[in-house]
């Protein structure tokens, strides 16, 4: 049998990433969680813990991260018939739940999901961010219990339900449109404009270019991961972006932001993927996923 105590210990280190961090989560000393880790790697005859800063899993330590996760969930679930059962837990008896999403999500709807999830869960998030069309590779390799994915294709093991679409505008500030676009947007002068790139696998800008130029055009770049700064950096002129239209509004209303080319925008259908592990507290985590989006997000 495992020693869910060790185990414990071991996803403590991993998700605060210090040893002296999580033995404040657990209630113990440091020295009890390094003893666990290190009785749980001898008995496995394997290195666990990736000592550093942060401290970061082997990939045999995922392993067992990820199967403390899912019987946490499971062992919550008896609670409710067995209330004396003691979950695989932090000592004040939450269980963290993995969840791979997009920034964009993040920033404009996925955190009243969260809150209305934790109110009334003992639980806590741990949320990976990624690209939507990446976030379903952290399902594949079951890295996350869920994701909000662009994917229209289930990922293997795993339920997919269609959550509605994101719709995105490419802006600028009015003196950036003047000085790159007063002759009007084309292949020409988008091959001269800066633009905002949120990191090497974000192709919104790409595809807004196709769909505007009917082809693809090389443009020079600034690297920007950061949905706010994006907006900020429209804003100050820095370059042009796809925002969230939900987001620029305001700026669109007060005329700080404009369109490049107006109603010309670019839709992402956006799905939830979720472990068939039968557990209600992914099921409920399920339902105020789908809520929050069908608020905030389009047909």
């Amino acid at each position: 049998m495992l020693d869910y105590a060790a185990l414990a210990a071991l996803a403590a280190v991993v998700r605060e990433g210090s040893f002296e961090r999580a033995a404040r989560a657990l209630n113990v000393t440091a020295s009890a969680v390094s003893q666990r880790v290190k009785l749980l790697e001898e008995r496995l005859g394997s290195v666990l813990v990736v000592r550093g800063r942060p401290c970061t899993a082997s990939d045999v330590g995922r392993l067992l991260c990820r199967h403390v996760e899912r019987v946490g969930m499971l062992e919550q679930d008896l609670q409710v018939a067995l209330p004396r059962l003691e979950a695989v837990a932090d000592s004040a008896g939450r269980v963290t739940l993995r969840v791979a999403v997009n920034a964009d999500s993040l920033g404009t709807w996925f955190i009243r999901a969260m809150a209305e999830f934790v109110n009334t869960e003992p639980a806590l998030l741990d949320l990976v961010l990624d690209d939507e069309e990446h976030t379903a590779e952290w399902l594949r390799t079951s890295e996350v219990l869920a994701a909000v994915t662009a994917g229209a294709r289930a990922v293997q093991g795993c339920n997919r339900i269609a959550l509605g679409r994101l719709r995105y505008a490419a802006v600028a500030s009015p003196a950036f449109v003047r000085r790159y676009f007063a002759a009007g947007v084309t292949a020409a002068s988008l091959a001269s404009a800066p633009r905002l790139t949120f990191n090497r696998k974000d192709r919104l800008q790409a595809q807004w270019i196709r769909l505007v130029c009917r082809r693809q055009v090389d443009t020079p770049t600034h690297w920007l991961p950061s949905t706010q700064a994006f907006i900020d950096a429209s804003s100050a002129g820095i370059g042009w972006g796809m925002n969230p239209v939900s987001l620029v509004q305001p700026q669109l209303r007060a005329g700080t932001l404009v369109e490049l080319v107006p109603e010309r925008h670019l839709s992402v259908a956006l799905y939830w993927q979720h472990s068939r592990l039968p557990v209600s507290m992914l099921d409920r985590l399920t339902r105020t996923v789908i809520a929050a989006a069908r608020l905030a997000l389009e047909p």
